[in-house]
């Protein structure tokens, strides 16, 4: 079998190529960043992946960690033993428990078009979702089902705005009549 044409050639240093670069983006992809940083700042670089999880309380192995039952012919399930490793940072456990534990804010707001779309319709139709299907400043034709979504995720996103808004309305109707 032939060889291929440069493996007994002698190698070249480049010149070329920036060595400081290359070791950095080597180190880079043997030690991706850890996102969480309670397990960042608890990671020892000396240890092993699994000794460094065993150590934080967390899992390697999902599979060693939560034993399955062995069935056998005999009708005894004997189930297997999950290695008991020492608990050294049990800190960071606990500190993913309370962030996980945290109550998660609800981030999502609404255009500031769709919500002066959401208060004309209100002022002008109330709950009459049929006639602000009809409305002309309805564009984009929706359906009033598709208008009764949109004012429901203007309260659902707005709670404290649709209140101001609506109290604003209650208190302007006496003085029109």
């Amino acid at each position: 079998m032939p060889k291929a044409k440069k493996s007994g050639k002698r190698k070249k240093f480049n010149y070329t190529q920036d060595r400081k670069k290359l070791k950095k983006q080597h180190i880079k992809k043997c030690n991706p960043r850890i996102e969480n940083s309670q397990i960042r700042n608890a990671w020892d670089d000396n240890k092993s992946m699994a000794r460094n999880l065993q150590e934080m309380g967390l899992a390697f192995d999902p599979n060693r960690t939560l034993p399955i039952k062995k069935k056998s012919l005999l009708r005894e399930d004997r189930v297997t033993k999950a290695p008991a490793g020492i608990v050294t940072k049990p800190y960071v456990l606990n500190q993913l428990e309370e962030e996980a534990n945290r109550p998660e804010k609800d981030s999502k707001t609404l255009s500031s078009d769709l919500i002066e779309y959401a208060q004309y319709m209100i002022r002008e139709h109330k709950d009459d979702f049929k006639a602000m299907a009809r409305d002309e400043k309805n564009y984009y034709q929706d359906t009033p089902k598709q208008i009764k979504r949109k004012l429901n995720e203007y309260k659902r996103c707005h709670p404290q705005h649709y209140d101001a808004f609506t109290s604003s309305l209650v208190a302007a109707q006496p003085m029109d009549q």
